[in-house]
């Protein structure tokens, strides 16, 4: 887990998914100093407080999108029933082009 000695890091060079590259933006946009909506800080606390199970079976992006949520939500900048209904409203979307 993240902080936990486990010596060197095997780097995992691949190419980034889509949705990877558009959350590597949104984290760029929600840390810009106009805006200040979430810290560097306050992700890795995010990240950190996954626990080991989720830690381990999460991707490195699908880490950074949880702790994202999270602390959008505690913040109130969005609320689990908007999270919800977007993600349906996607969802929806997505199964209409298959």
């Amino acid at each position: 887990m993240g902080g936990l000695p486990a010596g060197p890091v095997k780097p995992n060079e691949h190419d980034y998914a889509m949705w990877e590259r558009q959350v590597d933006a949104l984290m760029v946009l929600l840390i810009n100093k106009s805006r200040r909506v979430i810290t560097v800080d306050e992700l890795r606390r995010g990240i950190e407080g996954l626990g080991a199970g989720a830690y381990d079976r999460l991707s490195y992006y699908e880490r950074w999108i949880a702790s994202i949520t999270q602390i959008l939500i505690e913040k109130g900048v969005i609320t689990n029933d908007e999270l919800g209904r977007r993600m349906e409203a996607v969802k929806a979307r997505f199964e209409g082009t298959t």
